[in-house]
């Protein structure tokens, strides 16, 4: 199918199938911890055909992992978090889920395939082994590692034990746009692509945020940590299985009252079939912006360029999933909020059953992983640097 056919298909295909108003992706819009898209039920298999837990609920987007895996068909059977006000809030939204006294409860339950998590970050790695090793199946948040030998010994027990270790990269997997790009890449849309740009800007939210997100040892790093999302996405788009770091850098540029918060990263790679990318993640959105983050990807291919706009459509739309696309027949743009879903969670609910690697492969969310942690051991100080560096 060549370039142009496919667009036009996609347009009548996009008009034909929107979901109703209330499926389209809705999130508490202040702060990108609290990012859980809603959107239509697309089940995969029947009621208690996939049972799953949720344990450790340190970051809000526990709630979006499971919103997609719930969707998708899948059965809340537990959850856990040594913190009774995390399980209450939990309960609040998931009323039907059993409270484990001990995440052991959980892996001795036989019925239960996957545990998703949203540890702390530097405890994310150790919990999932110890998942894995239990025979279960791990469904992390990004940033799934802050140290190398983390992804070392994660790589090592996923080997031995043939589970799998997923990764919760929302970003791309979890918004309508990105996952139409992703197919729109893979048909020839715009070509060959020979670059890759991200732009990550997030709003701090200063106040809202745990103890653990300022110590640089539990959050990894920002380049590590939101920084993640976009090293998964410059492999996607660009084809890539590998890349090098040709520059990495962060800088603490109005944040001294917290001296190991990166608030500015940035970083440049060549992936393995000669692809480059650059992107900057940041926490300075501004208050007046309508969301939390203007997130955007810009891709170029030798016949055209891909523009996604994720979260708003600046001082134009406050609606998501905005899609620009310029080549030889023209320009256009593809409103896609409601209209594409979000197929990973029934992907991956498949590939547990039936042990295939359809929604991502473990050597794409591991290769993801690795690239974030040596851009971070890389990254320069574009500013003094504290005393941890």
């Amino acid at each position: 199918m060549n370039r142009r056919h496919f667009l036009t298909q996609a347009a009548g295909t996009l008009a034909a199938c929107s979901l109703p108003a209330a499926a389209t992706a809705s999130f508490q819009k202040a702060s990108g911890m609290d990012y859980a898209p809603q959107g239509k039920p697309r089940p995969v298999v029947k009621p208690g055909e996939f049972v799953f837990a949720a344990a450790h609920l340190d970051h809000g987007h526990i709630y979006g992992q499971c919103n997609g895996l719930i969707e998708a068909g899948g059965t809340l059977k537990w959850v856990f978090d040594p913190d009774a006000k995390k399980v209450d809030a939990f309960l609040m939204r998931h009323p039907k889920a059993k409270v484990a006294r001990s995440l052991d409860e959980i892996l001795d339950d036989k019925t239960v395939r996957l545990i998703a998590a949203a540890a702390v970050p530097n405890v994310r790695g150790p919990i999932g082994c110890r998942v894995m090793n239990a025979g279960k199946d791990y469904f992390t948040d990004k940033t799934p590692f802050t140290e190398l030998a983390q992804l070392d010994e994660a790589r090592r027990v996923a080997t031995a034990t043939g589970r799998k270790y997923m990764v919760y990269y929302s970003e791309r997997l979890h918004t309508e746009s990105g996952m139409y790009a992703t197919d729109l890449v893979q048909s020839g849309a715009i070509g060959k692509v020979i670059h890759v740009l991200g732009l990550g800007p997030h709003r701090l939210s200063k106040a809202s945020r745990p103890a653990w997100f300022f110590k640089r040892k539990e959050y990894g790093g920002i380049l590590c940590d939101i920084g993640s999302h976009q090293f998964e996405q410059f492999l996607t788009y660009a084809g890539a299985t590998d890349a090098t770091i040709a520059h990495a850098a962060v800088a603490n540029h109005a944040n001294p009252g917290t001296p190991e918060l990166e608030d500015f990263g940035e970083a440049s790679l060549i992936g393995d079939n000669g692809v480059t990318n650059y992107i900057r993640v940041d926490w300075f959105t501004p208050d007046g912006l309508s969301t939390w983050g203007d997130g955007r990807i810009v891709i170029l291919g030798t016949k055209g360029t891909i523009e996604l706009r994720k979260y708003l459509d600046i001082a134009r739309e406050q609606t998501t999933d905005h899609i620009y696309i310029a080549d030889a027949g023209g320009e256009r743009h593809l409103a896609v909020a409601g209209k594409v879903g979000y197929r990973f969670f029934g992907e991956l609910i498949l590939d547990i059953l039936n042990r295939t690697e359809k929604a991502m492969t473990q050597a794409h969310a591991f290769k993801a992983a690795e690239l974030c942690l040596l851009a971070q051991a890389k990254a320069k100080w574009l500013t003094p640097a504290p005393a941890h560096a």
